[in-house]
């Protein structure tokens, strides 16, 4: 049984390799990066670039040929709107891979694909960072100012406690004297009772 999808007729194994590489290349655009085999990492790479090069013409109809291999209109919107304003000056050679050896159990190479420029998009992201926490950070300096006689106030409970700890240790030491009194009495109660048994 044959299918057409897209002016081309595939089989079942064809279907599924096309479906496969249609999921990868989503996860691709959309994390920018994956761990996959090494014989899927090399697969997928062409149909990826291609779907880059496609995305950068930025017209209608070019979005509809992206839409027919990517159904996740978020990750399309990235692609058109990100991914090819990053690679507008690049003609080629969009994805990187990197081999990270046998997998455990099945000994399959396993492999690391990337987007080629995502570690610099991520470093930006980062150095913006920094400035929105300096700035939080200002903030809370002049809250901490304020809060600088809630913590000599907290101070003051702290020596009450220390000096209720010799209380609760004289109260224990009060508490244990009874213990000692009760066997004490337990024991006069037993000599009288032997004194009883003697006496008749």
């Amino acid at each position: 049984m044959k299918h057409r999808v897209a002016g081309r007729k595939l089989g079942r194994t064809s279907m599924h390799r096309e479906a496969v590489l249609r999921n990868l290349s989503t996860e691709l655009f959309r994390h920018e990066r994956i761990r996959t085999t090494l014989m899927k990492a090399k697969e997928l790479r062409p149909f990826a670039e291609k779907l880059i090069t496609i995305s950068k013409r930025e017209t209608l109809h070019a979005r509809r040929l992206v839409l027919r291999d990517i159904h996740d209109k978020d990750v399309v919107s990235k692609m058109f709107d990100a991914l090819s304003s990053r690679y507008a000056q690049r003609p080629g050679g969009y994805t990187r891979i990197i081999k990270l050896g046998p997998r455990r159990g099945d000994n399959a190479e396993m492999a690391l694909i990337e987007l080629v420029g995502s570690e610099a998009h991520k470093k930006a992201a980062r150095a913006t960072e920094p400035d929105e926490a300096t700035a939080e950070g200002k903030k809370g300096g002049a809250a901490k100012t304020d809060a600088k006689p809630k913590g000599a106030k907290k101070a003051k409970p702290a020596k009450d406690q220390d000096e209720a700890a010799p209380k609760k240790s004289a109260r224990g030491k009060a508490g244990a004297k009874p213990k000692t009194q009760s066997r004490g009495k337990a024991k006069s109660g037993a000599a009288t009772r032997k004194v009883g048994k003697s006496g008749s």
